[in-house]
């Protein structure tokens, strides 16, 4: 099958997640990297095209000169992938979208929840694929997590907790990664709650299936002279009457990347760690737990289908991205792929954000989330 051609905004000199985006949408060879404008500066875009050994006259400047000349190629690019900061999402999606080109965008939606309506207009007027980087639900023992809960595993969910631990940002934040992400004019009202509180909020509700109806929530900016917050809980309440628990903090001195999920059920309890991403722990009430591992005939359909590897090889973050990529090229491709987070996911959680924000800052306790 011919590959998608892809041009990326952002992910230029220094940039962690642009090669990461690079290396899974090609995982599975059905897409390759043709074009981008990886920096607002032309020199470093020029240097980042370099960089991915593009063709130089395929290394532009601006997002305007990629879109006009990538629409006039015979062999243009297929769709746009947005690796860049937060306030740069609605922009550039808008117009890559009003130039004809499906999109594929980092994640959160967009910086501010007014922006995520914008873009969410944009969207449906265009009536192009969009697609949003949720990582972690690409996952194979992710979705086995959500098939056995669908499928009544559990029983009725009574609990959630969830939590997102890490440690870079308990000094100063220096470096182009830290940087942005305490800046309010890059990351938009939430700093540790729009960068890992987000995924750990979409997590809960892609495995659970369940939706938060109101949340309490607590931020704080630890590091003195912060203005974003670096420390988060919150606790939530879905929509089937279930309590949850969500703690995210880049604070916590040691931590790595350790989110992990814990659901529990009337007749049985469920755990995913992402540092330990092959191994899914499945809890009865009877006393008895069993491991389910990757690669192995024991996962349903949605998980199998994104298995590469048999059991005892491991899978992680590259493939797991790869997993969303693949998605999103069924869906350019005019198949459903139901369970790449779009819209609906990106609104959802910008209203997380928003709502977390403006109740911890308001003290305001138990506060309805609606989109």
């Amino acid at each position: 099958m011919t590959r998608l051609r892809m041009a990326m905004i952002g992910g230029g000199p220094g940039a962690f997640i642009g090669p990461v985006h690079r290396i899974a949408a090609e995982l599975d060879r059905e897409i390759e990297l043709v074009a981008g404008v990886f920096s607002s500066d032309p020199a470093r875009s020029r240097a980042g095209g370099l960089a991915y050994g593009l063709d130089p006259a395929r290394t532009y400047g601006s997002l305007a000169e990629m879109l006009a000349a990538e629409t006039a190629r015979a062999d243009g690019a297929q769709f746009v992938a947005i690796v860049t900061p937060n306030h740069d999402h609605l922009p550039s999606a808008k117009a890559a979208l009003a130039a004809g080109l499906p999109v594929i965008s980092d994640k959160p939606m967009t910086a501010t929840l007014a922006e995520a309506h914008e873009l969410a207009e944009a969207v449906e007027a265009s009536g192009l694929p969009f697609g949003l980087t949720y990582t972690y639900s690409g996952y194979p023992l992710v979705r086995e997590a959500r098939a056995r809960i669908a499928a009544g595993a559990l029983g009725k969910v009574r609990k959630v907790v969830v939590e997102y631990p890490q440690g870079w940002l308990a000094g100063p934040a220096t470096g182009k990664q830290a940087e942005w992400r305490v800046d309010p004019s890059r990351a938009g009202a939430g700093g540790c709650i729009g960068d890992i509180g987000v995924h750990a909020f979409q997590l809960a509700e892609f495995v659970t299936g369940l939706h938060v109806s109101e949340l309490l929530a607590d931020l704080g900016a630890v590091v003195p002279g912060r203005q974003l917050d670096d420390d988060c809980s919150v606790l939530l309440r879905f929509n089937n009457g279930a309590r949850g628990v969500l703690l995210a903090s880049q604070i916590e001195v040691g931590e790595l990347n350790g989110l992990r999920i814990r659901v529990y059920g009337e007749t049985g309890g469920l755990v995913w760690k992402q540092e330990e991403p092959n191994a899914l722990m499945l809890h009865h009430l009877d006393g008895r737990s069993e491991v389910i591992r990757a690669g192995t005939g024991l996962l349903g359909p949605d998980a199998a289908r994104r298995t590469r590897t048999p059991g005892g090889h491991p899978e992680g973050y590259l493939e797991a991205f790869a997993n969303l990529y693949r998605d999103f090229t069924e869906r350019v491709r005019g198949g459903e792929a139901p369970l790449l987070p779009g819209v609906a996911e990106g609104l959802r959680s910008m209203a997380f954000i928003d709502t977390a924000v403006r109740a911890s800052a308001a003290r305001a306790g138990w506060t309805p989330l609606s989109v």
